[in-house]
């Protein structure tokens, strides 16, 4: 059985609240393990959310957890990064299992749909460093048409 992280009386596991004290409890309401996330999230700033979201390769998993935290909810510039980071990551799974396996066939052994892959991953990694280079310099910068797309999940999830 817990106890009250105030007072040290006896709470039940589940209990949000002390019944002596009133102080709120941290295994309360969906256990330690949502404490935890949002402890995590009380120490990030909105500039290192943005720029964590850009991390070529590993940003769609940032992007993931802020479009997922309850920190960042009505953070609307940290949101459209961290989708405009997840539709960068997403560009370069299209590129890499659609477009370059869709060349490799039309190509046959001229082997030019490597020169065409490498050129448009090439693309979305420079776009990658662009965007951590504007973020954290505190810039807001808009993509092309990933930038679009991202501006209208934001404004969807707002409505």
């Amino acid at each position: 059985m817990p106890y009250c992280c105030q007072c040290g009386t006896q709470v039940g596991a589940n209990d949000r609240f002390c019944a002596k004290c009133g102080a709120q409890q941290a295994s309360g309401a969906g256990g330690t393990a949502a404490a935890a996330i949002t402890d995590v999230f009380s120490g990030i700033n909105n500039r290192t959310a943005e720029t964590l979201c850009y991390i070529p390769m590993v940003g769609w998993i940032a992007a993931i957890v802020v479009l997922a935290s309850q920190r960042f909810r009505h953070e609307t510039d940290v949101r459209f990064h961290a989708f405009q980071g997840l539709y960068l990551f997403v560009a370069w799974l299209i590129v890499d299992w659609v477009i370059s396996p869709a060349l490799a066939i039309a190509d046959g052994s001229f082997g030019l749909h490597h020169l065409v892959r490498d050129g448009l991953q090439l693309l979305i990694f420079a776009a990658w460093i662009l965007m951590l280079v504007k973020v954290s310099h505190g810039e807001h910068y808009r993509l092309p048409i990933l930038g679009e797309l991202a501006d209208r999940s934001v404004c969807e999830q707002r409505s």
